[in-house]
C-alpha cells in the first residue's frame, strides 16, 4: 500500500492513516523515519534552512505521531517507533549540522513526552537512535570522506546497514517490549 503525501501536512497524514485502516485494519504499529540532512555552519545558516530541517525532521514526526496516535487511542493501543539519531544525544565531530542535531534531540524528547501522555491508553512510543548508517542521507558526496573517519571511530569499525535497524524496530513493535515505553534505543 503506497500513499503519497508530505510529513509536513497533518491533513495528508490523517488521510493516509484513515486509508490504511480502511484497507488493512486497525493501526497497531507505526515507524516514523522522516528525515533530511545537510551541513551548514551556524553563523551562515539561513533561517529558511533551519526551518525546513525542523519542519521535516521534528514537526513531521510530531504530525505523524499525532495522526497515528489518534487511531491507536481509538483502537485501544499500539506501538509508535520514531527514528531519531545518535546526533540527538551527541554532537558529531566535523559535522556542522546544528539544525539536524536539534531536530533529532527533539524527536527523542517528543517520544518520551508522548509515551508519558499516552501510556494509560496503551499506546507505547519509543525512539531508535542509530549511529552512522549507510542510508541515502549518508551516501551524499559531501560526507564520503567523513564516513571513513566515522567508521574508524565506531566500536565495530564500520558503518551500519539500514537492514540492521530492522531488529530493534521489530523488538519495539512486538510484545517482547510490552513494558518498554519512552525509551531511546
Amino acid at each position: 500500500l503506497v500513499l503519497p503525501g508530505s510529513v509536513t501536512a497533518g491533513d495528508e497524514l490523517a488521510a493516509a492513516v484513515q486509508s490504511t485502516e480502511r484497507q488493512l485494519g486497525p493501526l497497531k504499529v507505526a515507524v516514523n523515519a522522516a528525515g533530511i540532512a545537510n551541513a551548514t555552519p551556524a553563523e551562515t545558516m539561513l533561517l529558511e534552512e533551519w526551518q525546513r530541517m525542523i519542519d521535516v525532521d521534528l514537526t513531521g514526526v510530531f504530525l505523524s505521531c499525532q495522526a497515528e496516535g489518534r487511531a491507536m487511542l481509538a483502537n485501544g493501543g499500539g506501538s509508535i517507533i520514531n527514528i531519531a539519531s545518535m546526533s540527538g544525544s551527541i554532537v558529531n565531530r566535523g559535522l556542522k549540522q546544528i539544525h539536524y542535531n536539534t531536530a533529532k534531540a527533539g524527536v527523542i524528547h517528543l517520544s518520551k513526552s508522548l509515551a508519558m501522555e499516552w501510556v494509560a491508553s496503551g499506546v507505547r512510543v519509543n525512539a531508535i537512535s542509530p549511529g552512522y548508517t549507510l542510508s541515502p542521507m549518508n551516501k551524499r558526496p559531501e560526507v564520503a570522506e567523513q564516513l571513513k573517519v566515522f567508521a574508524a571511530e565506531t566500536p565495530m569499525a564500520r558503518i551500519a546497514t539500514v537492514d540492521e535497524m530492522v531488529g530493534p524496530a521489530i523488538f519495539l513493535a512486538s510484545t517482547a517490549s510490552s513494558f518498554v515505553t519512552g525509551h531511546d534505543l
